[in-house]
This record gives structure tokens, C-alpha cells and sequence, in this order.
């Protein structure tokens, strides 16, 4: 509680507690956010790994410096303990861009932890230090108690963001920015600075398949697919030689052995050789078909993972989404602002030794110095220095100061004893051959940037070929994978599922297959098989619907009670699980006479069926064929085709053997048909057309 506010003010204003704990709440969600979870995009690195990568910078020597040591001088900038620190330095360390490691630091293929900070060491890597730290155009802060000094954000000449990748979950929010692969960031940036397109897909160490049709340049709605590289070389084994990005040797046994304990899955054993690469053997049963157990791996275990990338950067001090693209390009005009800035550090430094140098020369090749014998007192032998050199520096960069004349009237007489003037011409010279080359770099800023880039690579890629192989890939389905070891039942309560053992078998199917039912009625429905689910006691057509069916439906039923009779040949088409689809119009009193489903097109058109009307004279009575191949396939929503606007009595399909037989369809298990006891004279059998004109059928 506040102690400027009284308890019972509070008390007596609510909204003053609410407009604190929101004031706290933002307080702390903008800490998150700015200070402990999201990269800044100068940088690229969290102030965790900032104030890492500075006291190693203070305490390097070139040697290798104990890890609680460096997570001790880490304290002195990062008020969050060790155990923070820590973990952020084995990262970095694990990712071997800008710290050399020594001693056990993890396998992050197998996802062992790092040995006790006491017991190994770290040193700066040499592209760190050429690339990471550059004091002299650093901006620096006061730390957290004011004692020391902290890059605000340090000036990294490379896209590091991108090279090393970063996740964070802060308060709203989540950062997951991919590592690329450095040879090609140093291409694309390369073509930025000319003016050329690029395109950037992430790599990691961990290798395997990566899937980037949907990267997105990785902004929110990107979405990729990564694969582990399986070895199918024989039938007996398979061996996993890369894992996806996230996942660990470990992590995908156990998904391994859950999807076997499922039932999704079947193999022999398992066998882990991991080491400096990833082995794991995978043991298939006699007989088992590798192609089916890779699909498998794939679609229930952690040999394929989806990564969803989000780019978020701290730009101006608030958190921005960006893509990888609009990332790079500033982290490359970032490298030129500092090399622009370091150039034109240098140019002052050397236009001032040259001066220095200049004065030195006169000073010592004109005999001015004699004037310190000469003169009374020391302020008048300045003034005649001064007035001796004016000559000789009307062209310098800048006029001459008293702290020069002091400086030169410190120099050794020695030195002054032993002074070569050809020596100091030499000197001068090439410190004025650096001036001009320097002046040339910041003339042609561009092509010097880009020669920096070409001199990391030469220096550096040798050691970053790109791991993750970039491909294509279809979606395996988890329903066409699983193994199907297990058999559909029905009941004659109307159940089903693969643990209703008492009722027929349909069969066989999986844990996650879909089942296709048709009742008497007419409604069709998909839903996902269960150990035991209600489908109702009358059922046209019940079966397991797998990826790649493409069934094939013919059906005759007449709309309400007394309506016309229809019949369409459909597809089943698009469907959302559990939802009822209804094949007819839906009337109260309609029924369905003939109901048949084929695998294709062809068996559908074949069938032919024989119409009985009611009320026909009993020597009049004949069936009125109808063929199915004159409809066209469409979609189950359709309303059909006219067969006739007289009352069907019954539908009885026509057999290859038996054209004149009435007998039903086997298919369809319909009811008995009714008895038709008022005869009446037979009418003409018609059909439309697509558009609804009828057609006379020649009968």
C-alpha cells in the first residue's frame, strides 16, 4: 500500500487501487519487456548478454577465464543473481559465434546440461573481438548502483541477431527470431549494399529438412516445417541422423516410445549413439514397411516439429515487429553508420599525429628550440616558439594550441640529439598515405562496408557451412500414418467402435481413423473413431473413410410423403467432423429406395436398377429400368435428378446375370418394401435435365 495515500481513502475510492496495480502492471510488463526478454536491434542481444559480453571484454588477456568468474564480474551490471547469468553464458557459448568455450558445456543434440560454472572456461572468440567492441564510438550509461560504466548498446558490425537467433517470452508477447546461416547473411547483405534483392531461410546446427514455402521472411504469420534426416539405407533399420531445430535426442525417443505405447506406432527397439552427432537406430519388425514407419515417425513424434517464428526487436525503446528482412537491412546500415564512425575516429587520430609530427619536425629541423636558452622567462619563450611557427603551419588542420608549444618543449634533449630528418619525412608520409586511404573509405563508405563483409567471410565461413537442407515436402496425415491395428465393431444396439467386441466386425482401422456413416434417413456423418460411440440402429452404409478415398454414391429416395422421386450420383466432398450432412431435402416423410457406394466413377455409372410404381393393374405391372450413367457426378448437396411424380412402390437393383431379377440391392439393407394393394395404370418414367427440364427416358 501507498504511504502517501491513507488506508481509509483507499477504502473509500476503489479506483485509486485499480489505477495503481494497472500502473504497477504496465511498470513491470515494460521492465519484461525492455530489459530482460526482447533483443534490441542494434545489438541484437538481451542487456543479459550484453553485460556478459562486456565484463569478458574487461577481463580478457587472451586466456581462458573461469565461468564464475565471469558470472561474478557479471553482478556488478545485472542485479537478477547468478543463476541468470549463467545460463545466458552457456547459450551463448553453446551457439559458438562469439565465445570460445573449454570444458563440458552441454550437448544441445542430446540436451545435457553444462558442467558447474566452477569447472569450466570461456574466453572471447577472435571474430568477437573484431566484430563486437569498439570503445571509442561506444555509448556508455552508469550501471544499476552507479558505480560502473555499461554499453547502452554495443556496436556489433554484423547482422548478430540473425546469425545467433533469439527466443523470449515477455508479458503479451513472445520473440522467436530463427538462426541463419553466416555465409548467407553476409551475401544478403552484400546485396543490399548494391542494391539487389536477397532472401534469407533459417539453418541450424542441429541439421535436418526444412520445409520454408511458408517463412514469410518470418514475420507473425510464418509457419515452417522441420524434419530430421532419416537414413532408410536397409529394410531392418532406420537411423536418425539429424533432429529438428528444438528438439534433442531425448525428446525424440520418449515421443518415439509414447506413440508406440498409443499404438500409433510399431517397432523393434531403440537404440540412442549419439555423441558429437546425432545416431539414433530405430529398429522395424520383420516384414514392417520402412516407407509407412518413416511416415509414422513423422507424423507422431517430434521427427517433424512446426516453428512458428515472431520477429521482435527493441527499436527506440519500444518493441517492434519486424521482419527478417527489414532486420538485416538495418542491422547492415547499423554496420556502416559504425564503420563511418570508426573511420572518421581514425582519420582525427591520424590528422593529429601527423600534426604532431609536423611541429616536432619544425620545431627540431628549424633550431627553434634554441629560444628556451635564449629567452628571459618562460612565458616569452612561448610566445617566440609560437611566433617562430607560424610560418611553417599556415596549412595545418587546426591553428596551434599552448598545450603544442608545451609539448615541445618537453621533448628530450636525446632525442632532439639524435633526430633523423629523414627518418620524420618517412614517418610523415605515411601517415599521410593512411590519412588519404582513409578519406578514400569514407568517400567510397559502400564499397568499403562491402569489403568488410567479403573480409568476415574469408576469415570466418570456412566454419559455417549451412546445415539444414532446404526442401519440400508433403503434409503426412496422422490418420494415414497410424497403424491400423485395430478393428471397427457395430452392435445391434446401435454402438460402435474398436472396443465393442461383441457386435460385427466392419474393419480394420486405427485410433485416429475416421468412420463414414449413413442412416435411413438420409444424413451422412464423419466422425473420429472411438472406443465405443453411438451410430443408431439403421444404417444404410457404415466404413472407414482414409485419406485418398474417393467414394463414389448413388442414391434414389423420393422427397416427403408423397413427392417426387430423385436420384444423383455424388461425391462426399469437404466435411467438418461430427456434423450431420443430409443427403436428401430434408422433408418430413421422405424415404430412400436405393443407396450404393463405389470405389470410382465407372462401377457407379454400371448400375442399373428396375422402378415398380403403385397402382398398377396387376397385368400391367412391369419394372421401368433406370441407369445411373446417365447422371453426372456432383456434389452430395445437389438435389438430384427427376426419376419420376408418381408414387415408387419399390427399387430392386438389376443384376449382370439377371436383368429382369427384382430382387434389392445387397448395398443398401433397406426395409421390406409395402404392398401396393390399389393397382392403377402405369405412367411414363421421366428424368430432368441439369437445368431442370425433363427428359424423356424412351420407356
Amino acid at each position: 500500500m501507498s504511504k502517501d495515500i491513507p488506508p481509509v481513502h483507499l477504502q473509500e475510492n476503489p479506483s485509486i487501487i485499480q489505477k495503481m496495480f494497472g500502473d504497477y502492471y504496465l511498470e513491470y510488463a515494460s521492465y519484461v519487456i525492455l530489459e530482460r526478454a526482447v533483443p534490441h536491434i542494434v545489438d541484437g542481444l538481451k542487456p543479459v548478454q550484453r553485460r556478459i559480453l562486456h565484463s569478458m571484454e574487461r577481463m580478457d588477456d587472451g586466456r581462458y577465464n573461469k565461468v564464475a568468474n565471469i558470472v561474478g564480474d557479471t553482478m556488478k551490471y545485472h542485479p537478477h543473481g547468478d543463476a541468470s547469468i549463467g545460463s545466458a553464458l552457456v547459450t551463448l557459448g553453446q551457439k559458438g559465434l562469439l565465445i570460445d568455450p573449454q570444458g563440458n558445456w552441454g550437448n544441445i543434440l542430446t540436451g545435457d546440461a553444462a558442467a558447474a560454472p566452477r569447472y569450466i572456461e570461456a574466453r572471447l572468440s577472435a571474430f568477437a573481438k573484431e566484430v563486437v567492441y569498439s570503445p571509442k564510438v561506444t555509448e556508455w550509461k552508469l550501471s544499476y548502483d552507479g558505480r560502473n560504466k555499461e554499453p547502452v548498446a554495443l556496436p556489433v558490425k554484423f547482422p548478430l541477431l540473425l546469425a545467433q537467433g533469439a527466443l523470449g517470452i515477455a508479458v503479451g508477447m513472445n520473440c522467436l527470431i530463427l538462426p541463419h546461416n553466416f555465409n548467407e547473411l553476409i551475401e544478403a547483405a552484400i546485396h543490399y549494399l548494391r542494391g539487389e534483392s536477397f532472401e534469407l531461410y533459417p539453418d541450424f546446427s542441429t541439421g535436418g529438412l526444412l520445409d520454408v514455402s511458408a517463412y514469410n521472411d518470418g514475420t507473425g504469420n510464418s509457419r515452417l516445417r522441420c524434419r530430421a534426416r532419416l537414413d532408410t539405407g536397409t529394410k531392418k533399420l532406420i537411423r536418425i541422423t539429424e533432429i529438428p531445430y528444438g528438439t534433442t535426442t531425448e525428446s525424440i525417443i520418449q515421443s518415439i516410445e509414447s506413440a508406440m505405447d498409443k499404438g500409433k506406432l510399431k517397432v523393434a527397439k531403440i537404440e540412442d549413439n549419439t555423441a558429437a552427432t546425432a545416431d539414433i537406430l530405430v529398429h522395424l519388425l520383420p516384414g514392417q514397411d520402412v516407407e509407412k514407419t518413416c511416415n509414422a515417425l513423422y507424423a507422431f513424434t517430434e521427427c517433424q516439429v512446426s516453428i512458428s517464428p515472431k520477429a521482435v526487436v527493441i527499436m527506440d525503446r519500444k518493441p517492434v515487429f519486424l521482419g527478417v528482412s527489414e532486420i538485416l537491412k538495418h542491422n547492415v546500415d547499423l554496420t556502416r553508420d559504425t564503420l563511418k564512425r570508426e573511420l572518421e575516429v581514425r582519420l582525427g587520430e591520424l590528422q593529429e599525429s601527423w600534426m604532431q609530427a609536423s611541429l616536432e619536425k619544425i620545431f627540431i629541423e628549424n633550431r627553434i628550440y634554441k629560444v628556451l636558452e635564449e629567452s628571459p622567462s618562460w612565458e616569452d619563450s612561448l610566445a617566440q616558439i609560437e611566433e617562430r611557427l607560424q610560418p611553417h603551419v599556415q596549412n595545418f588542420i587546426r591553428p596551434v594550441t599552448r598545450e603544442d608549444i608545451i609539448r615541445l618543449t618537453e621533448i628530450r634533449i636525446k632525442k632532439i640529439a639524435r633526430y633523423e630528418i629523414h627518418e620524420a619525412e618517412k614517418h610523415l608520409a605515411s601517415l599521410q598515405a593512411e590519412i588519404n586511404q582513409t578519406r578514400r573509405h569514407l568517400a567510397q563508405l559502400t564499397r568499403y562496408t562491402i569489403r568488410w563483409f567479403e573480409n568476415l567471410r574469408k576469415k570466418y565461413g570456412d566454419a559455417w557451412p549451412r546445415r539444414t537442407e532446404l526442401v519440400t515436402f508433403d503434409t503426412v496425415s496422422r490418420a494415414e500414418a497410424a497403424v491400423e491395428n485395430e478393428t471397427l465393431y457395430i452392435d445391434e444396439e446401435g454402438f460402435a467402435g474398436y472396443a465393442v467386441k461383441k457386435g460385427e466386425a466392419v474393419e480394420k482401422c486405427s485410433t485416429l481413423s475416421d468412420i463414414l456413416t449413413v442412416d435411413n434417413q438420409g444424413v451422412l456423418m464423419v466422425r473420429r473413431v472411438q472406443e465405443k460411440f453411438y451410430v443408431g440402429k439403421k444404417l444404410l452404409d457404415i466404413r472407414v473413410l482414409r485419406p485418398g478415398d474417393d467414394w463414389v454414391f448413388n442414391l434414389i429416395y423420393r422427397d416427403g410423403k408423397d413427392g417426387i422421386t430423385y436420384a444423383k450420383r455424388f461425391h462426399i466432398g469437404g466435411f467438418t467432423r461430427d456434423k450431420e450432412y443430409q443427403l436428401t431435402q430434408g422433408t418430413k416423410g421422405s424415404r430412400i429406395f436405393f443407396f450404393s457406394v463405389h470405389a470410382n466413377e465407372e462401377d457407379s455409372a454400371a448400375i442399373s436398377v428396375n422402378v415398380y410404381l403403385k397402382n398398377q393393374l396387376r397385368r400391367l405391372r412391369r419394372p421401368i429400368p433406370f441407369d445411373f450413367s446417365r447422371l453426372r457426378v456432383k456434389g452430395r448437396a445437389v438435389l438430384g435428378n427427376i426419376v419420376t411424380k408418381n408414387q415408387v412402390e419399390r427399387i430392386a437393383r438389376i443384376m449382370p446375370s439377371a436383368q429382369d431379377s427384382d430382387a434389392p440391392t445387397p448395398e443398401t439393407n433397406l426395409p421390406a418394401p409395402e404392398p401396393s394393394p390399389i393397382p392403377s395404370p402405369s405412367p411414363v418414367l421421366e428424368a430432368p435435365t441439369d437445368n431442370g427440364e425433363q427428359l424423356d427416358l424412351g420407356i
